[in-house]
């Protein structure tokens, strides 16, 4: 039984401790420098985030009534487990202890990143921001599964903007019923909904 088989069959076999072997990079040694960095970056903006939001969150007026949990409690609390998480990542990568690689069978260490379709996304998602004030949140959402179902490559698109609809009509009720909340109708629903 190989060397291979016994750790499951995965990967080129690695050289003895003469040197011996293959002479091809482990790809799991190459992309750990990869790893490094993407997980400097992960702590990085993730302690970003939470200084954004403890900052943001001390910009935030309370007013007189409000009770002992006001409107500042919550960006508190994620802002603090943001910077407390990622300093603790920091760490830990520092002290060379690096995430496990993703073992899913439809992985492939050695691809890299598709940045057209992350750009397209990209792209679905500034649309939709921009596309709330104008069309109505739900119209808006419709647009943002359409563009990220095409991005992905879904053949039927057409059905990513109709559950996209669905949804964002759901969401709009459900804000604006539920929790008297009142999301951007657009000029379509708005006079549908009395707003």
């Amino acid at each position: 039984m190989s060397d291979s088989s016994m750790r499951g069959g995965v990967g080129p076999e690695r050289p003895g401790p003469s040197g011996a072997g293959t002479d091809t990079a482990d790809p799991v040694d190459a992309s750990r420098g990869r790893g490094r960095l993407g997980e400097f970056v992960f702590a990085g903006l993730s302690l970003a985030l939470g200084l954004f939001a403890v900052v943001g969150a001390s910009s935030i007026r309370v007013p007189d009534s409000a009770n002992a949990v006001g409107p500042t409690a919550f960006p508190y609390l994620v802002g603090g487990i943001l910077i407390v998480s990622s300093l603790g990542v920091l760490v830990e990568v520092l002290r060379g202890r690096l995430g496990a690689q993703e073992e899913g069978e439809d992985i492939d260490a050695t691809v890299g990143t598709d940045w057209l379709t992350l750009a397209k996304i990209v792209i679905a998602i500034i649309a939709h921001i921009a596309l709330i004030p104008i069309i109505g949140w739900a119209f808006a959402a419709a647009v943002l599964f359409a563009i990220a179902a095409w991005a992905l490559g879904a053949a039927r698109w057409w059905v990513a903007a109709l559950v996209g609809l669905a949804l964002g009509l759901a969401i709009q009720l459900g804000f604006g019923l539920g929790l008297g909340l009142s999301l951007p109708a657009g000029p379509l629903l708005g006079p549908i909904l009395g707003i």
